[in-house]
């Protein structure tokens, strides 16, 4: 995939929206106004299905991991959802409304692998980025932006290293940037696609715990995932995919072993959940 820059690929005008008041965390169904429900969702890629008829409810206050073997539409399913891709059919709803017309509730964070890590900017550049739609472009950053990216790059741990060109980064560090910049947004829904790819354990310890933070505020979060391992412990729900919806719920109710066996063609061993 060709590389772009930061402001082609992450325009905060996509993604930016206002601070909000932290909410208790509560347990949503079906019908919460507060969850995204996806419903008959479809897409294809010129003739060929890379996703079929996907429905399933992402709720608020939750850390939901999106799992399935290589080619699977795991990142198809999150870029569909955020609009990213075209849909061939369905649709995505948050708080009962197309959540194409609420694009400002979103922080999305991609694949490294998309990001141009060459461009020139440092740490504070690319975290301040996610700033730009509640200061306005060709504007000055306020004090109050100001501290809110230094309050992110804190809670990353990334501080000490904000003047730091984000290309001299190493793939945790880069990751943790990224994070950081999403916090700033200050959204109600937090996208990562494949955030633990190519990272050290303590970045990945870093993440879960803010996951985790954000849930507790009724932050609602999708998470694009590769491991079946012991990071699954994590996720409170899961979706399971292979090119069409196998399973979706707790881990409990997703990892058995008809619905593994179902999702990698048994190729992968059944454990406990």
């Amino acid at each position: 995939m060709q590389n772009i820059s930061f402001y082609e690929k992450f325009s905060p005008l996509r993604i930016q929206v206002e601070e909000t008041p932290t909410q208790a965390r509560k347990s949503t169904d079906m019908n919460s106004t507060a969850a995204i429900n996806i419903s008959h969702l479809g897409v294809h890629y010129r003739t060929q299905k890379a996703l079929g008829d996907v429905n399933c409810i992402i709720k608020s206050g939750k850390v939901t991991g999106i799992f399935g073997p290589n080619g699977a539409g795991k990142s198809t399913l999150m870029k569909a959802i955020l609009g990213l891709v075209p849909i061939s059919s369905g649709q995505v709803l948050y708080k009962n409304q197309p959540l194409m017309q609420q694009l400002d509730q979103v922080a999305y964070v991609p694949q490294r692998s998309q990001i141009d890590w060459n461009y020139p900017a440092t740490v504070w550049d690319v975290v301040m980025m996610g700033r730009v739609r509640k200061t306005g472009w060709l504007r000055s950053f306020s004090t109050v932006s100001r501290q809110v990216v230094k309050e992110a790059l804190e809670r990353v741990g990334m501080k000490e290293l904000q003047n730091r060109p984000i290309g001299e980064l190493s793939g945790g560090q880069q990751q943790r940037v990224f994070l950081a910049r999403a916090l700033t947004q200050q959204a109600e829904i937090f996208c990562f696609d494949e955030p633990f790819l190519g990272i050290d354990q303590k970045t990945q310890t870093i993440i879960f715990e803010i996951f985790h933070e954000l849930a507790a505020e009724n932050k609602t979060l999708l998470v694009v995932n590769h491991d079946l391992g012991q990071s699954t412990a994590h996720f409170d729900d899961l979706i399971l995919l292979n090119c069409e919806l196998i399973a979706t719920g707790s881990r409990q109710e997703v990892l058995t072993e008809e619905n593994l066996h179902r999702a990698y063609n048994g190729k992968v061993m059944y454990f406990a959940a």
